[in-house]
């Protein structure tokens, strides 16, 4: 914090200046006096601190408001199109240097009057500071009158040059006299000392010792070293060498687009040529791919033509100016282009770099460093102006190459031609250049689905939705911009949402299934580091043919290809990102693996480079659970949610299997040979079917069961799995099996064998079923269960399940072991198994057997977890903060166990909803990288001494014989529990319907009232998501439901949550509302008061008034997805 004195000298306060937020709106508007009235007349401050681009608030230690400056990119008032500003202050004044890259309009200052002066010279100094390509604040405005004293001792009169000029006042404040660029000069001896000092701010960073004197004396034509300097104090080093190592370089990162780092041997551009990247695995990041190799004949001679900055520090206090060292090191080498800095993948990212465009590693590379380079071509001023068609041949060479580079270029013509593209929607292009040189191009397009967008994205998050007019969103259709001046990405976007008059623009990412949707973007990058990740919101199921009129706008409900979103609004073209470079690494496509890279990559203030996902399978994104069938669902993700977030996008997706962990090294190894280096190592792995093994006894022999379990459950099967058993774990084998049966078994009539005793098997019966296979041939082995363990919690939904699977004609075969495939023989192909039983041993034909058995820990996982010496009880041992024994590895999910010194064997993670331990698991991992968050050094090692206990219901559903759709939900509840289960009261229960007629609907209420289980047993199709929502409810919410149900006013509990009254309750916000209402609701009474509450507990008329103010605010704000309810003022 920084200190201030009061304008008279009397009052001193420590101040800080931050980012305003709508919070302050009511603070501010208390300190508009008549001053600020005059530089931008009235004004609504929530709409200014939406359209700033820049607004920050002065705050003192107890955080009360003392001053406050907004910044936008164009002149107070209608003096001048916001998108020719610059051309009438060249013309008007002596403004020639001021461009819309280093320049800002203060809007509006207001300020404590005894606080004024000192308040707008810390705001200054904090806003040139932070931006460091700002160079002159301007006060241009058509009020005339008097302003603040203090703007009058900041700001100076602008010279002008026409007379009369316009009727305006135009004042404006120089950098140099806030904040000025620092002095760079050549390292001397004598500097040692200051440098040393500055080295002991940023100790912990270096990991070896590094002599000064020897590098300021080592200097020549090829060693530099310099120092900048601020009123003769040293405040920063760099050391610069010609020296590098460009073939190890070339071996670890994606180079291509910059030559190698080799001059070329014709070098017709300042810019080095486009080139064809290498596919980094199954890599969905980065940018487009180029399809083509047009520089694949272009030769590169061997001369290098970069250097290296091998060691840069800086003062903390003026990091941000550390761009000053930037020019100068490029004039020591002027023959070379490029500049190259590697930095440690742990260390955060410092302000230097901000001028660097980061390099990708390549997929093999083992190199611990992150490669950052910049190209001399980047110093130079870009300019942003409207396309003309005299570009198009400039723009045909800037996209040649690229992937839909056709649809780029469609669309340019199309803008060319009626400024709109076939659909009629408005067309605008835009080009960045350099001298004459084009190096980028932007179209945008209206967005015409910005309601849909609304509805199903939390858009409003980031916006104040009521104060964009619908003609100010738009749609990035395509993005290209040189590889040298990526880091110019954010202004770029700021130019072009000042010249199209736009306040947000959106980009729509296609997964893989519907790229052709995608725009041409390159490098997408560029755009993921300036847009903040949107996230999707829940939707709700409508009854749409019961409410009529009365439902959504079909604009809202229609059907559209799913896709994730980022928003750039005007109010974020200067926020910056924290960028984590620390590769974290997460083995397993499990839902608590994909619920903590959801967490990571939504995240809007940070920007992870290095995610990666080993699964041997990929991404589970392309198919959906109600397609495939065969396995139950958690109800965590479909294809659709998957589909919604940016994963694809930013996480690195490497297809194999884990085989081993290497802690020293600090790698993982995958079946392919590959090694994925990691800083951060999840493994959330969960638990699989594995191939059963035989038990391999003489049938002839008496044995019993128990004996043989126990002996069954140590052995593993080692010998080659037979083509027509399938062992299913996900959708990608699920599939794999039903293309198998499809062309293999569904028209033979051969047995089909299911062996397994859970909820798998019986929804495995109904896609056999389903798929055309007679039950007469379908074999259900079911072994002996595990105690406490059952398929189905509700005895009437196993009864009925039983009763179907019967009337379909299965047969189904209790307490069977396998004991023998083929008799002993070769077991491949398949065609008989022998089980033991407590009877006689069964013997079955089998054209298909599909094992839905023995679930544990995968045996490379489990190879993997004990060859590296982690310690491994049956499941992987953490803590409380899912820490192993290794403090760089963590685990989450079935696949572990809490140490047993917690004492709390009943609690696992198996316990509780996969999603929410994977997001606990990511809040705990951002610990360490966010910087709105306490500051740590590593994860705790514990927390507590108790376990952690979490709240999101366990859920459960799939399709069963008869056709019945199933959904059960419950809270978490531990295992193995010593005491007898406790009963739900009966008078807490309500059910419906009945399981024989396939609409049996049964609720229970814990000892609060509030929603405890639910479970659906239906023949049609559930609303799934309505339902989940009533998850932890209280039955007040519900229409009184325990009441009415009681006085026989329920009779379908189906019918009653169709109701069209219930789905305020489904809407995604109704939780938020539910915590406003809190204070209200729960205000504490007097006992005299309490004798006099009614039934229902408000009988308080204020307390009345203010719940019906906040369910009315709710249903207002709310009233596009929730239409259906009538307001004040409509009726």
């Amino acid at each position: 914090m920084q200190t201030i004195t009061s304008d008279g000298g009397e009052e001193v306060e420590a101040v800080a200046v931050r980012r305003s937020e709508s919070a302050d709106a009511q603070g501010i508007d208390s300190l508009i006096s008549s001053g600020a009235l005059t530089i931008s007349g009235r004004v609504n401050i929530i709409q200014l601190l939406e359209k700033a681009n820049l607004a920050v608030t002065l705050t003192n230690e107890k955080d009360d408001i003392l001053a406050h400056a907004s910044f936008l990119d164009h002149p107070v008032g209608d003096l001048v199109d916001q998108a020719h500003w610059e051309c009438f202050l060249q013309k008007h004044f002596s403004a020639e240097n001021c461009t819309p890259q280093n320049t800002l309009f203060l809007h509006l200052f207001v300020a404590q009057r005894n606080f004024s002066t000192a308040s707008v010279k810390e705001i200054m100094r904090a806003v040139f500071n932070a931006i460091t390509e700002l160079e002159y604040i301007c006060l241009v405005t058509p009020h005339i009158t008097d302003i603040e004293p203090a703007l009058k001792d900041t700001f100076e009169p602008l010279q002008s040059l026409t007379d009369p000029g316009p009727r305006c006042l135009a004042l404006i404040c120089h950098r140099r006299q806030h904040c000025p660029r620092l002095h760079i000069r050549p390292a001397r001896e004598v500097d040692h000392d200051d440098i040393m000092h500055i080295f002991e701010q940023h100790a912990k960073f270096f990991d070896q010792p590094y002599v000064l004197a020897e590098l300021i004396d080592a200097q020549n034509e090829d060693n530099h070293s310099a120092v900048c300097e601020i009123d003769g104090v040293t405040v920063g080093f760099i050391s610069v060498t010609a020296d590098v190592d460009l073939k190890k370089l070339r071996d670890g990162f994606e180079l291509s687009d910059f030559n190698g780092l080799y001059k070329p041997q014709q070098t017709e551009l300042d810019e080095p040529g486009e080139a064809d990247e290498e596919p980094r695995r199954t890599q969905t990041s980065t940018s487009q791919q180029h399809k083509g190799t047009h520089s694949a004949g272009e030769e590169f001679s061997q001369k290098p033509n970069a250097f290296c900055i091998q060691l840069f520090i800086m003062d903390k206090k003026y990091e941000m100016r550390s761009v000053d060292f930037i020019p100068y090191v490029f004039k020591l080498f002027p023959h070379r282009d490029f500049c190259v800095f590697t930095v440690p993948s742990l260390s955060a990212e410092c302000p230097l770099l901000q001028s660097f465009l980061r390099v990708p590693p390549r997929a093999n590379s083992s190199l611990v460093h992150e490669l950052y380079v910049s190209h001399r071509v980047g110093l130079r001023p870009v300019g942003v102006r409207p396309a003309v068609s005299a570009d198009r041949p400039a723009v045909s060479a800037l996209v040649q190459g690229l992937t839909l580079s056709e649809s780029l270029l469609k669309d340019l013509d199309c803008f060319y031609e009626s400024r709109g593209d076939p659909d009629g929607l408005q067309l605008q292009a835009f080009v960045a250049q350099v001298d004459v040189e084009v190096v980028g191009i932007v179209i945008i397009r209206d967005e015409q689905d910005i309601e849909f967008i609304r509805a199903h994205f939390n858009i409003e998050n980031f916006i104040y939705f009521s104060h964009h007019r619908y003609e100010e969103h738009a749609r990035i259709r395509h993005f290209v911009l040189k590889p040298s001046f990526q880091h110019f990405t954010k202004h770029l976007f700021k130019d072009v949402l000042r010249l199209s008059h736009r306040s947000c623009l959106y980009h729509r990412l296609y997964p893989p299934p519907h790229s052709q949707q995608n725009s041409c973007v390159h490098h997408l990058d560029g755009v993921l580091n300036c847009a903040v990740p949107i996230r999707p919101r829940r939707q709700i199921i409508y009854p749409l043919e019961e409410l009529g009129i009365n439902a959504p706008s079909r604009r809202i409900t229609e059907e559209q290809a799913p896709f994730a979103l980022c928003l750039i609004s005007r109010k974020l073209t200067l926020e910056p990102k924290v960028t984590i470079n620390a590769r974290i690494v997460v083995v397993g496509a499990s839902d608590t693996g994909l619920s903590f890279l959801e967490v990571l990559c939504l995240c809007p203030h940070l920007r992870f480079n290095n995610l990666t996902l080993i699964s041997t399978h990929g991404f589970p994104g392309d198919y959906n659970h109600e397609d495939v069938g065969f396995l139950s669902t958690s109800h965590a993700y479909s294809s659709r949610d998957l589909a919604q977030l940016p994963l694809h996008s930013c996480v690195c997706v490497v297809t194999d299997k884990m085989v081993g962990i290497n802690r020293k090294s600090k790698h993982v190894l995958v079946s392919g040979g590959e090694k994925v280096p990691y800083d951060h190592l999840i493994l959330c792995t969960g638990l699989q079917y594995q191939v059963p093994c035989p038990i391999g006894v003489d049938l002839n022999q008496p044995v019993s069961n128990g004996e043989l379990q126990n002996q069954a459950a140590r052995r593993r099967y080692t010998g080659p799995v037979p083509s027509n058993l399938f062992t299913l774990n996900d959708l990608h084998d699920c599939v794999a099996a039903r293309r198998w049966l499809c062309a293999n078994f569904v028209d033979l009539e051969d047995h089909a064998v299911v062996y397994g005793n859970n909820i798998d098997v019986y929804t495995t019966v109904e896609t056999l079923l389903s798929l055309g296979v007679r039950g007469s041939r379908i074999h259900v082995v079911l072994p002996p269960p595990e105690p406490d363990v059952c398929c189905f919690s509700d005895p009437a939904v196993e009864k009925a399940v039983a009763m179907a699977t019967e009337k379909a004609g299965v047969q189904v075969h209790s307490n069977c072991l396998l004991a023998q495939m083929n008799n002993g023989e070769n077991p491949d192909p398949l065609t008989s198994v022998s089980f033991a039983t407590d009877a006689e041993p069964l013997l079955l034909q089998c054209g298909v057997f599909i094992n839905l058995s023995n679930k544990g820990v995968d045996c490379d996982a489990f190879k993997s977890i004990s060859g590296s010496f982690l310690v491994f009880d049956g499941r992987l041992v953490i803590n409380s903060s899912f820490l192993t024994s290794d403090s760089d590895i963590c685990g989450a999910g079935p696949v572990t166990k809490f140490s047993r010194c917690y004492y709390s064997d009943e609690w696992s993670h198996a316990s509780f909803n996969s999603k929410e331990v994977g997001q606990e698991l990511a809040a705990m991992m951002l610990l360490l990288f966010d910087p709105t968050q306490e500051p740590v050094d590593e994860l705790p090692s514990d927390l507590d001494h108790l376990v952690p206990l979490y709240k999101q219901a366990m859920i459960q559903g799939g399709k069963l014989p008869g056709g019945f759709n199933y959904l059960h939900f419950t809270k978490p509840a531990a295992s193995n529990l010593t005491d007898p289960p406790v009963e739900h009261l009966e008078d807490r229960g309500i059910v419906t319907g009945r399981v024989e007629t396939g609409d049996y609907f049964c609720l229970h209420l814990d000892c609060f009232e509030l929603v405890e289980t639910i479970t659906c047993f239906s023949l049609k199709p559930l609303p799934v998501s309505n339902y989940l929502s009533l998850y932890g409810k209280h039955q007040q919410l519900l229409g009184q439901m325990l009441s009415r149900y009681h006085q026989s006013l329920i009779h379908d509990l189906y019918s009653f949550f169709r109701q069209s009254w219930c789905l305020a309750v489904y809407h995604d916000r109704f939780s938020d509302f539910e915590l406003e209402l809190q204070p209200i609701t729960s205000q504490k009474l007097t006992d005299d008061e309490s004798s006099a509450m009614t039934e229902d507990g408000f009988d308080e008329v204020e307390s009345r008034a203010a719940l019906r103010s906040g369910a009315v605010k709710y249903l207002s704000y709310n009233e596009n997805l929730l239409p259906m309810f009538a307001c004040s003022g409509q009726l």
